[in-house]
């Protein structure tokens, strides 16, 4: 097992208990969610902090709304766990910007936040959706939603392509993946994200911080004036179907395991 800079690509058959883990971009209500696969991966662990980082319900989805079983087992998983005793902070992130209205609650164990700060092991660790770092979303809302609608495209030929591929035996493969990875402004966009948001928590005294939002799981450190500071992203549920947890003091990235879904 490779920690900080790695992967955990097994999934575990038992509870597993955890210190922190962070989900964000499930985008709950629209058919790219693999929702099933998410519960799957909540009914594995047993996390003291359980951090919704963002995009959990896409109220983006407009006309194509699209709320399952599985997305309400989800919501009943997530409050199980509250309930149990999993502190539960849900970070506000673009496509649940409406739950913003609302004033930074909470109901026990349930929390609802703009952005979240933790002292773990002696480091500041700022937990925050990341749209605040994307000038796109910030300041052409309308330009950021006609992307959202050819990546939602591209997914949707994605599972055509997939299940073609599996009907045949042969692999999945992630052709959003493969664009964010080629195409060079796909790539510079990511790197000046993961770049500004360094740049802003060490301008805020945080050692660490933590987005979702781009979809891409990432564990890196940048040295930001003299200053270290390590950018983490949990990915997402669509994609990737991946998470960040901490315990035995590091961090940590998880992925679900292809062949579980095929």
């Amino acid at each position: 097992m490779r920690l900080l800079n790695g992967e955990i690509p097994l999934f575990a058959q038992d509870s597993r208990a955890v210190d922190v883990t962070v989900i964000s971009d499930t985008h709950l209500g629209t058919y790219d969610c693999h929702a099933k696969e998410l519960l799957e991966y909540l009914n594995s662990i047993q996390p003291k902090i359980l951090i919704l980082n963002g995009d959990i319900i896409d109220f983006w989805a407009g006309k194509k709304w699209t709320w399952r079983q599985a997305h309400t087992l989800v919501i009943k998983r997530i409050l199980e766990l509250a309930i149990s005793g999993t502190m539960v902070y849900y970070v506000i992130g673009n496509h649940d910007e409406g739950l913003r209205k609302l004033p930074s609650v909470g109901l026990g164990n349930f929390n609802l936040c703009n952005d979240l700060a933790l002292d773990l092991d002696s480091h500041k660790i700022w937990f925050i959706h990341g749209d605040i770092f994307d000038l796109v979303v910030l300041h052409a809302k309308w330009l950021s939603k006609l992307g959202s609608f050819w990546y939602n495209l591209l997914l949707l030929i994605n599972g055509v392509v997939n299940d073609i591929l599996v009907s045949l035996g042969q692999e999945r493969i992630s052709l959003a993946q493969r664009v964010k990875s080629n195409v060079k402004l796909a790539v510079k966009y990511m790197s000046d994200f993961e770049r500004a948001a360094a740049e802003t928590a060490v301008g805020k005294g945080y050692s660490h911080i933590v987005c979702g939002h781009i979809h891409q799981p990432e564990i890196k450190r940048f040295a930001v004036r003299k200053t270290e500071v390590v950018y983490m992203n949990s990915g997402d549920w669509v994609e990737n179907l991946s998470a960040l947890e901490y315990y035995d003091g590091k961090w940590c990235i998880f992925r679900y395991d292809d062949i579980r879904f095929r």
